[in-house]
């Protein structure tokens, strides 16, 4: 299936596997590109050391062409794009929008641009700076989430701008995929799915608290950081919900820390990426230090598979994901299932 997506990227189906931290490492993104998808890895939680390494394993996996995402405000990000730049990497990805200088030096270097939004105004304002492409998450999506449903927000970004739009939140099967194409985009993507793979590295029993979640079972809550962030409903986020203020930043110091030995940043870098993250939010400084809970306590669940000291980030559709297939048997169901749909829609018009 052509689109402007697989036209831009050079992959062989329009489906992107998203930059999920402590998720989507080498094995999964090679995976996801070896089936055809646009593997993204997520860089936010690595070291450079393990960037350059991640890069490589990915490179020595797959002849197929992948991406990574980072943070655009990070202290080291520009460290992280002559990385990218020199491990001949062909999509670079950001949760935040990267600069008009940055978008340029990438582009320059033949990196294809492709931010992820959460607004029709952050697709305008991305595209006249130059982006290759863009990803719109709709509420439905998991981890740093917005109000505005995918049906919604998906058609708007679609008319604003002219470059291809790839739609993210609540996507899992063939018929959301032909279900976005119908809005004008020109691909999904999707990553509680992708997590939900045999090629993940997400712990088994994880992997089974997701598998025996409901739709009911996913929640938005501002307790981890204080921003809204979708994940499974479990008896630690009610805890950290009942949790009193000082409790809460006390931990955030402890996990600040540990963030702090793992990523190799320092203290003056940390805080750096802090006040990046709370300019244009309204956020207090001590919901400014909740953030370093983020990254610690997704560690907790998808690295050490402590579900019950860890948070899960999830989009609602994990709630009717039932099984753990490999990247290659999930792409090659979504693509099968697409054109089961697109031909039953042109036996409809036929009939009419």
């Amino acid at each position: 299936m052509e689109t402007a997506l697989t036209r831009l990227v050079g992959v062989r189906h329009p489906v992107v596997q998203t930059g999920m931290g402590w998720v989507a490492g080498p094995r999964l993104v090679s995976a996801a590109a070896n089936a055809g998808a646009l593997g993204i890895l997520a860089s936010a939680t690595m070291t450079l050391d393990q960037l350059r390494a991640a890069i490589a394993e990915v490179r020595c996996r797959t002849d197929a062409p992948f991406g990574v995402n980072l943070r655009a405000d990070a202290a080291d990000a520009g460290e992280r794009v002559r990385l990218i730049v020199d491990g001949g990497v062909r999509v670079a990805s950001f949760a935040l929008a990267p600069s008009p200088e940055l978008i340029a030096e990438l582009k320059a270097a033949g990196v294809l641009v492709i931010p992820s939004v959460g607004a029709r105004r952050h697709a305008e304002k991305v595209a006249a700076w130059g982006a290759d492409a863009v990803i719109v998450q709709g509420g439905e999506g998991g981890g740093h989430t917005g109000e505005v449903a995918t049906s919604v927000l998906l058609p708007q970004v679609v008319d604003a701008v002219r470059i291809p739009v790839v739609a993210a939140g609540g996507f899992f099967d063939g018929r959301g995929l032909v279900a976005a194409l119908a809005y004008g985009a020109a691909g999904v993507a999707m990553g509680t799915r992708f997590l939900l793979t045999s090629d993940s590295t997400v712990p088994d029993a994880v992997k089974a608290r997701y598998l025996a979640a409901t739709v009911k079972d996913v929640t938005v809550t501002r307790a981890v950081d204080g921003l809204p962030h979708r994940m499974l409903r479990t008896p630690l986020v009610d805890s950290l919900e009942n949790t009193g203020r000082t409790l809460r930043l006390l931990r955030a110091v402890r996990h600040a820390a540990v963030f702090r030995r793992l990523t190799g940043l320092t203290w003056r870098q940390l805080v750096r990426d802090g006040l990046a993250l709370r300019h244009g939010k309204d956020l207090s400084w001590s919901r400014l230090l909740l953030a370093a809970n983020t990254p610690m306590l997704l560690k907790s669940a998808m690295v050490d598979g402590r579900a019950d000291l860890g948070v899960m980030a999830a989009g609602q559709v994990a709630g009717v994901i039932d099984d753990l297939p490999s990247c290659a048997e999930l792409v090659a169901r979504v693509m099968e299932e697409a054109d089961e749909v697109v031909r039953e829609l042109a036996g409809l018009r036929a009939v009419r």
